[in-house]
């Protein structure tokens, strides 16, 4: 019975449970980041192209006579560019709030009833 319970300790551990968490979020935020790259900034940022070249989607940009669909990897690639480029706006702005924080002067400490003490006996043989 040892092995179940520790097991369950482990299971039951703020850690897993912080991580699960953090895992069922990163899911949904994900979402959220392929929604507004895919139905936003993407189009936002192709459509312009797109009408330079005389297209109405990148899937019309193939290797003529092949399969291969170059316009599919061109928009993937806008798409992962934009998502490291959101990434790296929101790290870099948590970081300057962190830095903020640590550039907060911390209040000296009080010194102990042991430092007064003596303090007062160096204020009085001083005198």
């Amino acid at each position: 019975m040892g092995m179940i319970q520790e097991f369950k300790a482990f299971a039951i551990k703020g850690n897993v449970v912080d991580l699960a968490i953090g895992v069922v979020i990163g899911g949904a935020f994900n979402k959220i980041i392929n929604s507004l790259v895919e139905d936003i900034i993407t189009p936002a940022v192709l459509t312009p192209a797109l009408k330079a070249a005389n297209l109405t989607n990148l899937a019309d940009l193939t290797i003529p006579g092949t399969a291969i669909k170059y316009g599919n990897f061109i928009s993937t690639l806008i798409s992962f560019i934009i998502v490291a480029f959101a990434l790296f706006m929101v790290i870099k702005a948590i970081n300057a709030s962190k830095k903020k924080e640590e550039a907060a002067p911390a209040k000296p400490k009080e010194p102990s009833t042991q430092e007064k003490l003596l303090m007062e006996i160096r204020d009085s043989l001083k005198k």
